[in-house]
């Protein structure tokens, strides 16, 4: 019926397992709970408690082989039809979570969830992460678009997930859902959305949400300048106007912006109420610094 897919990095996910544990005994199905660690130095003694439950697995790797290796392996692993993905750093918020993915568990499909941000976390120090989930990912099923892919928590038939597979040549942080997401469109399923979400727990303050950025803004012009995915451009709306800047040969001019303006970024970026649209001009003019490296 279904597996429960966990990959994690030094991340403590005994709660999350026992919830979710809890919530498949109680539908009375056929299920499986696997978590790997990719490569984790610390919660190992603490997370291994999740072998003493029934129906759970636990396998530790030695070397970190990245998020989407993981993905295709634990996929390998994994003995039921229905996969049923999530991040470590996900929190369960409702009584009827498994519940709501098992009424998809009859037929090919790709279920998202969605993510939900705590409305009691006011925490300055993360204040940019917050405003960003909450305003550009805690979307509710009606308001995601209709391809909208995000990997944080997602049902899929092992059918369509063998066909498609996350891309192991894309290593660092950030986009290989965007490449996932696509190839599925490609071959002609949807998604459906519904409202199901899972709480993203493990935030990033200001500071390391930033370097972050900077690594999936690098991550991304990379995959561009391959030329594998020639789509990007299309998908992209920071690589969109990232040509259009270029054409204009305009990219050495936003580059120097970059280099003379970081620090009022940063600054400006860390106070209790950053503005989105400043961070979204912080990507681009990173995106041309990096360019022309």
């Amino acid at each position: 019926m279904l597996s429960i897919l966990i990959p994690t990095y030094n991340y403590n996910i005994v709660k999350l397992v026992k919830d979710l544990h809890q919530q498949a005994l109680e539908q009375y199905i056929d299920f499986e709970i696997i978590v790997m660690e990719d490569g984790s130095s610390i919660f190992l003694d603490e997370n291994k408690e999740i072998e003493k439950l029934e129906y759970c697995k636990y396998i530790v790797l030695d070397k970190n082989i990245g998020r989407s290796a993981i993905r295709n392996k634990l996929s390998d692993k994994a003995k039921f039809e229905h996969l049923l993905f999530m991040d470590c750093d996900a929190e369960v918020c409702s009584v009827h979570f498994v519940e709501k993915y098992i009424a998809f568990c009859n037929e090919e499909c790709i279920v998202i969830g969605g993510t939900a941000y705590n409305p009691n976390d006011h925490n300055p120090n993360f204040s940019l992460r917050l405003k960003y989930g909450r305003k550009r990912e805690a979307r509710n099923a009606f308001e995601r678009t209709k391809n909208n892919f995000s990997t944080f928590n997602f049902l899929i038939s092992k059918s369509i997930f063998n066909r498609v597979r996350f891309c192991e040549s894309i290593r660092g942080y950030g986009h290989e859902d965007m490449l996932f997401g696509h190839q599925i469109q490609q071959l002609g399923y949807e998604f459906i959305q519904i409202d199901n979400p899972l709480i993203h727990k493990g935030l990033d303050d200001n500071f390391s949400f930033i370097k972050k950025t900077e690594e999936g803004t690098r991550n991304l012009f990379l995959i561009y300048k391959s030329g594998d995915f020639p789509f990007l451009t299309q998908e992209s709306k920071l690589l969109k106007i990232y040509i259009q800047i270029e054409k204009l040969r305009l990219g050495s001019l936003f580059a120097f912006l970059f280099t003379i303006s970081k620090g009022t970024f940063h600054y400006l970026l860390n106070s209790k109420s950053p503005s989105l649209l400043l961070f979204d001009l912080y990507k681009l003019l990173y995106l041309c610094k990096i360019s022309k490296k």
